[in-house]
């Protein structure tokens, strides 16, 4: 039965993004387009986001997956209470991230 729900979840999520390209947009913005779905599935969507960046595809994306983000942002903004408290490049933010909410957050999940 999960395996059924996951299916179609994955195709009502990537039903939904094949039209939007059609249309050829200049950003796209997928909230947490991995939700739900099992780890193949999140691979699949995944791999079309990193197609999407090769093809400089302009696209926000909230996440929780700290290692894609890291792989394909080329910024990286993290929201605490509604509020943008930090915002860098990949490299910047999880090396060295200013704010202590960012601090406090990256501790608990790269650790």
């Amino acid at each position: 039965m999960a395996a059924r729900f996951d299916t179609q979840v994955f195709f009502k999520q990537r039903a939904a993004i094949a039209p939007s390209l059609g249309m050829k947009p200049n950003i796209m913005l997928f909230d947490e387009p991995t939700s739900a779905l099992n780890p193949e599935m999140v691979k699949e969507v995944l791999d079309v986001m990193v197609d999407l960046t090769e093809d400089r595809m302009t696209m926000l994306v909230v996440a929780h997956k700290m290692g894609f983000a890291r792989r394909i942002a080329d910024r990286v903004m993290f929201m605490d209470v509604g509020e943008i408290v930090e915002k860098n490049t990949p490299e910047e933010f999880f090396a060295t991230p200013q704010n202590e909410r960012t601090k406090l957050f990256l501790s608990q999940i790269l650790h």
